[in-house]
């Protein structure tokens, strides 16, 4: 289910030790910065009976230094806007709370950022349809390449499980798989594309989008403000409750040192 399969992945725009631009580090997923995010995706249309949906998601970032590794940990937290049955009227709640942490590995090369690490989520939904009810243990890997000014790629990549919660629930097994580029225009402005693919492993179900946005980075002394829109149209799906389309919006924000 994308209401709390979204929330658990990284946006690539969220936050390196790239010596690229700093358009580049702005988009970089694990840029050597503090970060806010404020994020958002309408979802236009739903498989199935249900309508529309939206999720909202605050997510903050801190690099932090452990057993002489570099890390950077990441806590996000969904506002979920859903319909639910037996009437599909819609219902708005907090998510599930997803936190993990990538230890950065040096690979030789600094405008390639390359992170692994752990991953948990919590069931902390308000509502039944907000969230899946179990605490689940995963893993994630992200890639990111800045070394050219113009075009920056990577991907992020997870999978998580349930370990624990309501027996009642089904089990949780999803991976996700979010490829990503941004194409530098100059003066700030970007175009860029970062769907997230989601597959739940239990069932079967699945939810393929592509996306191709524009968005723009403002730099001040203290704060880099990246802003934008970027519509996704999903081109293959399985499983009611799966988007048809939805729009995704956002201001992440990178906090200097």
């Amino acid at each position: 289910d994308w209401t709390f399969a979204q929330a658990t992945e990284a946006d690539s725009t969220d936050n390196s030790d790239s010596k690229g631009s700093a358009e580049a580090d702005a988009n970089n997923p694990l840029a050597n910065f503090t970060a806010v995010n404020f994020q958002n995706y309408y979802i236009g249309d739903l498989t199935g009976p249900a309508g529309d949906a939206n999720q909202f998601i605050l997510r903050v970032a801190q690099p932090f230094r452990l057993f002489n590794v570099n890390w950077l940990g990441r806590l996000s937290l969904p506002v979920n806007t859903f319909p639910s049955p037996p009437d599909f009227d819609s219902k708005t709640g907090l998510g599930d709370l997803n936190l993990f942490s990538a230890a950065l590995i040096d690979v030789g090369d600094p405008a390639i950022s390359f992170g692994v690490g752990p991953l948990l989520t919590f069931p902390t939904a308000t509502e039944t349809n907000l969230g899946s009810d179990k605490w689940t243990i995963g893993a994630a890997n992200v890639f990111f390449n800045g070394r050219s000014p113009r075009f920056q790629y990577g991907y992020l990549l997870t999978y998580e499980h349930s370990f624990a919660g309501n027996s009642d629930r089904d089990t949780v097994s999803r991976g996700v798989f979010q490829p990503f580029g941004f194409y530098q225009l100059g003066q700030g402005w970007y175009l860029r594309g970062a769907p997230i693919w989601f597959f739940n492993f239990e069932n079967g179900d699945f939810n393929i989008p592509l996306g191709l946005g524009v968005g723009k980075v403002i730099q001040t002394r203290k704060v880099v403000y990246n802003f934008f829109l970027e519509p996704q149209y999903i081109v293959a799906s399985e499983g009611d409750g799966q988007p048809e389309w939805q729009l995704y919006f956002a201001l992440n924000l990178q906090i200097k040192k």
